[in-house]
Formats: structure tokens, C-alpha cells, sequence
């Protein structure tokens, strides 16, 4: 054999063996850091800037740049409740002070803006999505943490 067949016969074992190993697992879309820190989908795949955990209210989770947010999507007559958790990675302590606000694509493509008031109470930020059309949300929670932006792309169905 030649040395041209046995790099093809090697590629190919090679290729074989990578293929057995992997797993289909949706990719996770993250943007530079020049238009914004972390952008996040939900997604069990993990990259360096961010990773999966363990949800700790039932929703969406992402730990990403020392922060833990989470999202969840309750589905109510008047519309749909929407709380994020922004929290610290390390020991899960609230941050209270941040601006967020939620950029939606409803079901039909329209976008909408919603800003995410601080529920003491609750420890999370909270608002109510008036919109009752059916189908996928795409939201993307935008966070400013005394001038740090950490971004979270989630979705939800009604």
C-alpha cells in the first residue's frame, strides 16, 4: 500500500471514531464580546464562556460570565407571566440591581419590548406578556449589571 491510501484508510477510521463519539445536541449561539457579552440559547451543549445547569425554580437555565440566569414562561389567561432569575454563579445570590428588559418575537414576527421591573419579594425580575397568540416566543432577556451586559436567548410556546 502506498502511503496516499494508508492517510485515506487512517482519515477514514478516524472520521468513523469521531462520528460513534459525538452526540446531536443543538448548538448554542454566543456573539462577540463587542456587541454583547453573552448572548445564550437553551441549549445542553457547553462552551467555555457558558454551561448548562441545574434549573432552580423549573425553568430555562444558563450559567454564563459568573452569572446564573433562568428563565420561566407560566401561561395565564391574561397573558403569559414571565420570570427571570438573574443570580451569581457561585452561590446563587440575587442581584437586585440590574436593568432588564425583554425583547420578544411573537409568533406572527412582530417584536416587542417589556421591561422586567425587581420583585423584592420574589428575588427575580417579573412581568406580564399581554399577548395570547399561539405559538413559539423567541425572548431575549437583556441585562445591565451596574454598566456589565449579560444577555440570555430563550424561548417559549403558548
Amino acid at each position: 500500500m502506498n502511503i496516499k491510501t494508508r492517510l485515506i484508510i487512517l482519515n477514514s477510521i478516524g472520521l468513523i471514531f469521531l462520528g460513534s463519539c459525538s452526540k446531536n445536541i443543538p448548538s448554542t449561539s454566543t456573539s462577540s464580546p463587542s456587541s454583547s457579552p453573552v448572548e445564550v440559547v437553551q441549549s445542553p451543549s457547553v462552551s467555555p464562556e457558558t454551561k448548562q445547569s441545574q434549573a432552580s425554580k423549573g425553568g430555562q437555565v444558563v450559567e454564563s460570565s459568573g452569572y446564573h440566569l433562568e428563565f420561566v414562561s407560566e401561561v395565564e389567561n391574561n397573558g403569559t407571566h414571565l420570570d427571570f432569575y438573574l443570580q451569581k454563579s457561585d452561590n446563587h445570590e440575587a442581584i437586585s440591581n440590574a436593568k432588564v428588559t425583554a425583547q420578544i418575537q411573537l409568533p406572527d414576527g412582530t417584536q416587542k419590548s417589556l421591561h422586567l421591573p425587581y420583585d423584592a419579594g420574589g428575588k427575580h425580575y417579573a412581568a406580564l406578556l399581554p399577548e395570547k397568540a399561539s405559538g413559539e416566543y423567541n425572548i431575549a432577556i437583556l441585562s445591565d449589571i451596574s454598566g456589565e451586559k449579560v444577555n440570555g436567548r430563550f424561548t417559549f410556546k403558548r
